[in-house]
């Protein structure tokens, strides 16, 4: 039986991997996970450019503010970590002459001046729209040298002055000694990076759902399903594609890690003399998760949620096998996997959101719901709102609500794999899992 049980087992895993099917869709991801990841690069060997310089051009009026200016700019410009190619030129032309050179350009003209009632009149000209960021480093330097003339033109002493313009410290103080800044500062990484995380795993999912349906409608609708059950027990014909379908998809899995470890190895490669926006913000989320202290979480974390998605993937293709059995056509199974799809995206989004739900029973009592963990558990834990005990109470239950799939589902699939009818589906699925045979 053992013999029959690996013969079906390879059979159908062999058929995934030597489908063209496969190799166009793998081919496909390749070129797409390389593409997004090295998109600057791409878009600069067309002609585009990610490094471009900010070049502006300064009208001072004042006949003293430029150097104040251009000392604050390149602060902010460091400080802020804004990490813009800054380019500043100083003009002597007139106000129209300037206007005139920055016309048709992405040049910035800043032009100083003063009047009786202010010690600083500034204005930021350019022929188009500027990046917001990119003015908002513009005016902090103005403001601030507004200020530092102010303080200069009423003979204010140098020390005070310098007290006064310096950037302020900030103290964050929790009056409740279980929170930190660092986890306050997690919450907000966590919430952009965990979803990125998680999006390969939930369309892993829907992609198990539908290739179990598919190919058991495929072997019922082709008559094949006849000659193989002839020769092997449901209970092994329904092991094997669950078996053949998870061995799949943790290899699939497997195969989009690596196109992103590739595509990370090009980039880095490609980098040279150029701005790694990817690796960079990849590099800053690490030093943030070590300054937290919560890269020293991740040997339990990772595993745990690693154990979690293993047994959802069972879970998931579980079901979708026993509900595949009592269809007989896509059409009849895309019906009836609707319900599994919608709790499926539910979870997604409750991780995504996971973060807006602090202190909430209910979203803790859904962390131990099966089809529901796998996406929501590692999200709680990651952003501290459960432990290490509760990720350990949701794969226990996983692992009951497994082995009930099991036992009662092979009742289910054992009737419903033979049986071609689609009258009152539910109400079958209901007396096959009632049936006391095995």
């Amino acid at each position: 039986m053992m013999n029959k049980f690996w013969f079906l087992t390879g059979s159908s895993l062999k058929k995934k991997l030597k489908s063209k099917w496969f190799l166009v869709v793998n081919i496909l991801l390749c070129i797409v996970i390389m593409g997004v990841m090295n998109i600057d690069s791409i878009i600069k060997a067309f002609g585009g450019d990610f490094n471009q310089t900010n070049e502006i051009l300064v009208l001072d009026q004042t006949d003293y503010a430029d150097p104040i200016f251009e000392k604050n700019l390149d602060a902010y410009n460091t400080t802020l970590d804004m990490q813009y190619d800054l380019k500043v030129e100083k003009t002597d032309l007139s106000l129209e002459a300037a206007k005139e050179q920055i016309k048709d350009t992405d040049k910035v003209l800043v032009v100083l001046d003063s009047t009786e009632d202010e010690y600083l009149k500034a204005s930021i000209i350019s022929d188009s729209y500027i990046d917001t960021m990119y003015y908002q480093l513009l005016y902090q330097a103005l403001s601030s040298t507004k200020a530092e003339i102010a303080f200069s033109l009423t003979n204010i002493d140098p020390t005070e002055l310098q007290k006064v313009t310096s950037v302020v410290s900030v103290d964050r103080v929790f009056l409740n000694e279980d929170q930190t800044s660092e986890e306050e500062n997690m919450g907000m990484i966590m919430g952009t990076v965990f979803p990125t995380v998680i999006l390969p795993f939930f369309i892993l999912v829907v992609f198990l759902i539908q290739m179990i349906g598919a190919e058991i409608n495929e072997e019922k609708q082709t008559r094949s399903m006849e000659v193989i059950i002839s020769n092997v027990s449901p209970k092994t014909h329904f092991f094997s594609k669950i078996v053949a379908s998870n061995a799949f998809v943790l290899f699939q899995g497997f195969l989009l890690l690596l196109y992103a470890s590739i595509a990370l190895f090009l980039r880095n490669q490609l980098a040279v003399g150029t701005t790694s926006s990817i690796t960079s913000e990849i590099g800053n989320i690490w030093n943030s998760l070590v300054t937290s202290g919560f890269a020293s979480k991740l040997y339990y974390i990772i595993p745990l949620t690693l154990v979690l998605m293993i047994l959802s993937f069972l879970t998931y293709s579980l079901v979708a096998g026993i509900l595949a059995s009592m269809t007989v056509s896509m059409e009849d199974y895309q019906q009836i996997q609707t319900p599994i799809m919608m709790i499926c995206l539910l979870g997604y989004y409750l991780s995504i959101m996971a973060g807006m739900f602090e202190g909430s029973t209910l979203i803790r009592i859904l962390s131990y719901v099966p089809f529901l963990s796998c996406l929501l558990s590692p999200a709680l834990l990651v952003i501290g709102q459960i432990g290490i005990l509760d990720v350990i109470v949701s794969i226990i239950i996983l692992c009951i609500f497994n082995f009930v799939l099991i036992r009662y589902g092979l009742k289910i699939y054992k009737i419903g794999i033979l049986n071609y009818s689609t009258d009152k589906m539910w109400r079958k699925i209901i007396k096959a899992a009632k049936s006391k045979e095995v």
